[in-house]
Order: structure tokens, then sequence, then C-alpha cells
């Protein structure tokens, strides 16, 4: 993605929270014509040493799988808050209106993941981000159940070879911190969100 210096953030830290806190990915690969074929899913983060992994799985009439098994290589993006920034922040009037947003792209390289305990293993990774009392539940569903659900996905693990993490927050322009952290907080929820950011990045205040 376009990255200009003043709102790259090499900090992992920052990476990481932003995809776990807006797990709904797009995963992008291209189809048999060539096309960019998109689904959107949730995706588990996972740490394995210094490697970093995104766990996830597709309905099995969903083709996306097929090709992320002919040509392994993809990317994944995660889009953190947002929200509109009018121009009226800024002390002079010579400026143009803008979008705050905060987002991760990830390279990825794509395996399959065949058997059903590694399947139900990577599903209870998901149900443990999002409602850990439904694992009870799943269980108690029966194994032939389970084993028909399971059948009906296919699963895959995402090795990340490379990320990137964009804060476009104007942060090079501290003149209007104090006031745009003011039009984001009376903003939507997606905007509000932008002020946690700006507070983690000391922006909270002019100087």
């Amino acid at each position: 993605m376009y990255l200009p210096p003043q709102f790259k953030s090499d900090d992992r830290s920052h990476a990481l929270a932003l995809m776990r806190a807006s797990p709904l990915a797009s995963l992008i690969s291209t189809d048999a014509q060539g096309w960019p074929f998109v689904t959107h899913l949730p995706l588990h983060v996972e740490e394995r040493g210094d490697e970093l992994l995104l766990l996830g799985h597709v309905a099995r009439p969903n083709p996306h799988w097929r090709y992320l098994q002919s040509s392994p290589q993809a990317l994944v993006t995660f889009l953190g808050p947002h929200g509109y920034m009018s121009p009226s922040v800024y002390p002079d009037q010579q400026r143009v209106p803008t979008w705050n947003y905060v987002a991760v792209h990830c390279r990825v390289t794509a395996t399959l993941v065949e058997t059903p305990e590694a399947k139900d293993a990577l599903l209870k990774k998901l149900i443990g981000d999002h409602e850990p009392a439904y694992a009870a539940q799943w269980r108690s569903l029966g194994e032939d159940y389970a084993h028909k659900m399971l059948a009906g996905i296919v699963a895959f693990e995402l090795r990340v070879a490379e990320w990137q993490c964009k804060i476009k927050l104007n942060q090079h322009r501290p003149e209007s911190h104090a006031a745009m952290r003011a039009h984001h907080a009376a903003g939507d929820a997606a905007a509000q969100a932008l002020v946690t950011w700006m507070d983690q990045l000391g922006m909270g205040t002019d100087e």
C-alpha cells in the first residue's frame, strides 16, 4: 500500500493490536482468469516464536481455497477504526478534507489444514477469540455432526512473510491534534476509536 513515512509504523505491537481488535480481514488472491478474488473472513492471529500466522477457513463451495492451493501467495488486509476529518480542525483555511484510518497489510503464504482434528483445533481458536462459552456447545453437538460441519469447510494457515502497518492520523500536523481529537471524539463509534490510537501516539493535546 502507499505508505508515506509519517504514517508508517514498524511497531509490531501496533499491528497485532489492530489485527486482533479488527479480525474481519480481506483475503485477496487471483482467480483462474487472473482477476483479484476477495473473501471477507475472521482470522485468528497467532505468534509462534518469531513467526506470525493467521488462521481461518472458508466454506468448501467457496473457490478461494482452490486458488490458495494452486497459488499459495496472497494478500491479507485489516482495516481498523476510521473516520472523516474536516479541514476545520486546522488553524488556517487553505486545507482540504481527508480520512483518517489505521490499516495492516500482510503478504502471506497459505497452507491448507487437511485433517478433521487439525480443523477442529483451528475452529476452537476462533471460538476462543469471539465466544469462548460456545466451545462447550460445540463439543456437545456430537461427533457425527462435528465431522459433517468440518467436512463443509476448508481451513488454512497463512504464514506472514511481510507486514505493513499504516496509522494515518496526520501525526505530522501537531497544530491540529487537539482539534482533531475533539472532532473524532464527537463522531461515530469508528471515529471515536481513533482517539484511542491518538492517545497511544501521544497526540491528545497540542504542545
